[in-house]
């Protein structure tokens, strides 16, 4: 009877859950063509009422149907999304542009790092919050360096403006990439090591991780190819073939993990070989099968991790416990969106400068223009679900935050996330038509071949078998 009602407990959340998942999907489509709205707004606005509808019914004690440790985002949600962009990724694009792809997406979240977590350090004491350590702020920075630049890549036309959706795309999933692993070296950092010693650490930890996971990540690819192509595993079962694709990415990724490198990092680059190099050693049928079902996991994991922000901003035991008043929260906000502001700025325009003059021999056409720049700064505004692991990852235990200064953070995080993907989203479309106006001629032959932008710069071109898709 007791292992029935245990049982009963955790199906019908799942199943309240899921449904709100399809509910999001179905008003997702129907807002897809809407000048303002975006999937991602679609599902924190869901997750808002049902939060709502929820704390009402519970007489205002709970907001969730379930509540999931910070673990559930690490392991089961981040890799799709990850691997995705690492197979979507049409590399003759991305490594055309490797240079101020990497400029924005690595030295670009050491800079904005350090801007954040220095303005934090120097405002949040001024609003009464204290007791934070040198590491948590450090934390803190590379929290909101993470950006998340779906919506943008939502309304730009790959075909239009090439060059600025490689810089839009590339530099996000570099940045996240980046942030997770800096995230991971700034952890050891205390009041005592801090310094000149410290930052070469802190460098040095970075370099490490990054290599070793890449390694890690490039070593999964070539194995699945290798394995593919010399055991001819698609003659005999295409549902073997994905399959084992799957697992070895997901095994890289908890090796890395188990390892304490770079799971982000390693999964992102087993996503890349995959799909230089598998991907061409798999059936027909197998290579269509996995582009949609890799984009489909991914898209599920993002829109659940939405959907959760959403319920989880009306979490009031949690607000409840926050220290500050409601005057200086407002004021803490604030602050941190304006060094998100700055800090992006601060990397973005003038590393545009130093991508332009050394790539100043050619035919211009990878010139970043002064309207680009203010598009590529624009795009990493918005944060979302590497932020908000980031977050649940610091500051709380099994997703339970006991302690009012780390309740202070959670809070300060879900209304960072909130506020950039809302407003900035809605914000996103009318700007970027303002500053790069659609080829009118084009606009119905971009519709009628828009692929879904789950699918980031998926190249076919570099496929042998285009003319057979």
């Amino acid at each position: 009877m007791d292992v029935n009602l245990n049982l009963d407990t955790q199906v019908v959340p799942i199943t309240l859950f899921v449904a709100v998942l399809c509910l999001c999907l179905v008003i997702g489509h129907l807002l897809d063509e809407n000048r303002w709205v975006n999937e991602s707004i679609t599902a924190i606005i869901i997750g808002c009422v049902v939060g709502t509808i929820i704390l009402i019914i519970s007489n205002w004690k709970s907001s969730h149907f379930l509540r999931f440790d910070e673990q559930l985002f690490f392991i089961y949600l981040l890799p799709p999304i990850i691997f995705n962009a690492g197979f979507q990724v049409k590399k003759k694009k991305f490594f055309q542009n490797f240079l101020p792809i990497m400029l924005f997406g690595v030295t670009g979240v050491f800079i904005s790092t350090s801007i954040v977590a220095a303005g934090c350090w120097w405002v949040f004491p001024k609003f009464g919050l204290k007791g934070l350590t040198i590491s948590e702020y450090l934390s803190l920075g590379t929290i909101f360096s993470s950006t998340d630049t779906v919506c943008t890549l939502q309304v730009l036309h790959q075909d239009e403006t090439p060059l600025l959706y490689s810089l839009v795309f590339g530099e996000g999933v570099v940045n996240d990439a980046t942030s997770v692993v800096l995230f991971n070296a700034v952890q050891k950092i205390n009041a005592d090591t801090l310094g000149g010693k410290a930052a070469l650490r802190i460098l040095l930890d970075f370099l490490y991780l990054f290599s070793t996971s890449t390694i890690l990540g490039v070593t999964a690819g070539l194995l699945t190819s290798y394995i593919l192509r010399g055991l001819g595993i698609g003659r005999h079962s295409s549902v073997r073939e994905i399959a084992l694709m799957i697992l070895i990415a997901y095994l890289s990724y908890m090796l890395a993990e188990l390892l304490e490198l770079s799971g982000i990092l390693t999964v992102f680059f087993a996503g890349v070989l995959m799909s230089h190099y598998a991907w061409h050693n798999v059936t027909e049928s197998s290579r269509i099968t996995t582009k949609h079902t890799f984009a489909a996991m991914s898209f599920i994991a993002e829109t659940f991790i939405f959907l959760y922000v959403g319920m989880d901003a009306l979490d009031y035991e949690q607000w409840k416990m926050s220290i500050l008043s409601f005057w200086a929260s407002i004021g803490m906000y604030s602050s941190v969106m304006l060094l998100i502001l700055v800090g992006r700025a601060a990397f973005v325009f003038p590393l545009s400068v130093i991508s332009n003059y050394m790539n100043r021999v050619g035919d211009g056409s990878s010139k970043i223009t002064a309207k680009h720049q203010v598009v590529i700064w624009w795009a990493g505004l918005m944060r979302g679900a590497v932020s908000v692991a980031l977050a649940f990852k610091q500051f709380t235990l099994s997703g339970v935050t006991l302690d009012p200064i780390d309740a202070t953070m959670i809070t300060t995080t879900i209304v960072v996330v909130l506020f950039s993907t809302i407003v900035f989203g809605f914000l996103t479309k009318p700007l970027i038509s303002y500053l790069l106006p659609p080829n009118t001629s084009n606009i119905d032959r971009t519709r009628s071949l828009k692929e879904d932008m789950t699918l980031p710069l998926l190249s076919f071109e570099e496929s042998a078998s285009e003319k057979s898709i």
